[in-house]
């Protein structure tokens, strides 16, 4: 595209041309008018000289002797008129040529000077247009043009200004509905998915391309999300639910909650959906009613025991020693056990209270099993079961002797509980870079896949009958995983029912 400069360069040059031209032309026409009229002016003039010369000396001559006379000496231009004005037209030529490349000349500097602040400014605004808001205009306090310089070189920067606050604030929301732990999703008014973010794409299992843009009902949404996202739609308000899904074959607990977006001057945009997920929450609440629930429940049993001895022996049955020493016996049991829930409760509670530590330093795994097996020993007589040790030698970590003994007598106690007699208990211990490795296996009853998730909940028991006959509180293992978790480890299951369970326990070595 010309720039301005040359477009009015042309359009002058043109136009000078074109007035130039018509004038060498009419010049060019006029030249022989004037030489015939001063031809004949000329004439008359020597015809009236010649007349008064005669006429003063008297010379006598015939009216045909003064004609011839006077035609001899008159100027005859007709011959060399055609010359003269070849000439001429040669001459305009040159003149006409050199005049336009002087005028042309001055008027290209004249008009550059004139239009270059306009191309600059028309060359930054053609930027600004395309969004290139750091194109300026050259600003010279010589020229006529600065105000309209200045002008755009203002507006420039304030849109360069407005464009970096924009993608500050667009970077922001960005990094906001990234980041935010809830699920968060805005469909227009035509039901197109418009944005999603990352916890979203994660928790439904899909890619930004398979949602954005499409249609909610097309992309796979549980049905109880979809009917709350049309409630939202037909009633316009905000709505609030708690809604149980089912994701990738897995049952969630979700808080959602959906407004209308109202966008300026009142028009509906569509509506958002953002959804919390209180999964946790609400498994943390049913094990809390159940915690209450078994709490009461097994207190309740050795304190209805205790109770009801109690009142058949001061009823008169203490009079039969044989009947008195069997209900003391029985009451020595419960209260044991009653005992026992007691101390579990009150050192799980220590455990799970905030800011409990364990006293880590270094020492060896094998002195703990060791005397983890003697401690259980007696129990292990009593259903005639065997060890079988696996130590090849021992492994240092850095643990809470007290506290790692602690766990590997429950775990000892508990593959000798859900375990039938003559059977073995196998304790191997193991290492590799990072942890040492205690493996506890039992050839008891077993526990089911969807079991094993819950093995560590309080009070939770695979086999409920035998383990409260066995006189267990049912907080052993929810003991371990806290312990475990205080000295930084891990602690994993591997069961198969009717075969046997296997107990990982990992403790860092650093």
């Amino acid at each position: 595209m010309k720039s301005m400069s040359n477009r009015l360069f042309l359009t002058f040059m043109l136009l000078l041309g074109t007035i130039l031209a018509v004038l060498m032309i009419v010049i060019g026409q006029l030249f022989p008018v004037y030489i015939k009229q001063y031809n004949e002016d000329a004439n008359t003039h020597k015809q009236a000289s010649m007349t008064q010369v005669i006429d003063e000396r008297e010379l006598q001559l015939s009216q045909e002797d003064q004609e011839a006379l006077f035609t001899s000496q008159s100027l005859d231009l007709e011959d060399s008129l055609t010359f003269v004005r070849a000439r001429l037209y040669i001459i305009l030529a040159i003149l006409f040529t050199i005049t336009l490349i002087l005028i042309g000349i001055v008027s290209r500097y004249m008009i550059r000077n004139f239009t270059a602040p306009i191309d600059n400014v028309t060359e930054t605004a053609l930027e600004l247009a395309k969004g290139n808001y750091r194109a300026r205009a050259q600003e010279n306090e010589y020229e006529r043009m600065i105000p309209l310089s200045h002008s755009i070189n203002i507006l420039a920067r304030n849109l360069q200004d407005i464009t970096t606050v924009r993608e500050v604030e667009e970077e922001r929301l960005k990094t906001l509905i990234e980041n935010m732990g809830s699920s968060l999703m805005m469909i227009g008014r035509e039901g197109n998915i418009s944005i999603v973010n990352r916890v979203f794409l994660e928790r439904f299992g899909r890619q930004i391309d398979e949602v954005q843009g499409k249609v909610f009902r097309t992309i796979g949404l549980p049905k109880s999300l979809e009917q709350f996202i049309d409630h939202v739609f037909l009633t316009e308000m905000p709505y609030r639910q708690q809604i149980k899904m089912e994701i990738k074959q897995e049952l969630y607990n979700k808080e959602v909650y959906g407004a209308p977006v109202i966008g300026d001057h009142g028009r509906w945009l569509g509506v958002v959906i953002v959804m919390h997920d209180i999964t946790e929450l609400v498994r943390l609440e049913q094990i809390r009613k159940d915690f209450v629930a078994n709490v009461s429940h097994e207190l309740r049993t050795p304190i209805t025991s205790i109770k009801g001895f109690s009142e058949t022996l001061l009823d008169g049955a203490y009079k039969d020693e044989k009947m008195l020493i069997s209900f003391l016996e029985i009451i020595y049991k419960e209260s044991n056990r009653l005992q026992m829930l007691i101390q579990d409760l009150l050192e799980l509670s220590k455990i799970e209270q905030h800011g409990f530590t364990v006293n880590i330093m270094p020492m060896g795994l094998q002195d703990v099993l060791i005397r983890g097996a003697e401690l259980t020993a007696p129990r292990l007589d009593e259903k005639n079961m065997s060890f079988q040790v696996d130590i090849d030698r021992d492994v240092q970590v850095m643990g809470d002797a007290n506290r790692i003994i602690q766990i590997v007598t429950n775990l000892i106690t508990n593959a000798i509980t859900y375990s039938p007699e003559n059977t073995t208990v196998s304790i191997r211990l193991k290492e590799n870079e990072t942890h040492g490795i205690i493996e506890i296996e039992d050839q008891g009853i077993g526990i089911e896949k969807h079991e094993i998730a819950r093995v560590f909940e309080r009070f939770y028991r695979v086999d409920r009958a035998r383990s409260r006959n066995s006189g267990g509180t049912g907080l052993g293992l929810a003991i371990v995983k806290h312990l475990v978790e205080a000295h930084h480890g891990r602690i994993q299951v591997e069961s198969e029912v009717g075969v046997g369970t296997t107990m990982i326990v990992m403790i860092p070595k650093n």
